[in-house]
């Protein structure tokens, strides 16, 4: 399975997670263009961090890899990560190539 398709998995499984602690109304749909943060998204930014932490969990759990998503380099970028769930498996995919995982 590529690295890509694992992550979205692991993405998939935090949403899974995300959407058991929040009303309907708040719950992401599990797909690479569900928008996550912005204008259009589902999420207000408590949210996204219980996403974000939910996501970095997961990580380290099944790939034994700590990687911290929300931080100065992640909010500098001109477009976010956070704005769906396949810029943020994208994002991660590109933090796990930097430390060498899977290499």
């Amino acid at each position: 399975m590529s690295n890509r398709k694992s992550i979205m998995r692991l993405i998939y499984e935090a949403i899974d997670e995300f959407n058991l602690q929040h009303p309907s109304e708040e719950r992401l749909q599990k797909s690479a263009e569900s928008v996550l943060f912005g204008p259009s998204g589902r999420l207000d930014s408590l949210g996204l961090v219980d996403l974000i932490l939910a996501a970095e969990q997961k990580i380290a759990e099944e790939l034994d890899v700590a990687v911290t998503l929300a931080d100065e380099k992640a909010m500098s970028q001109k477009r976010s990560p956070f704005r769906t769930v396949g810029s943020l498996v994208d994002y991660i995919c590109h933090l796990l190539d930097e430390v060498g995982y899977g290499q």
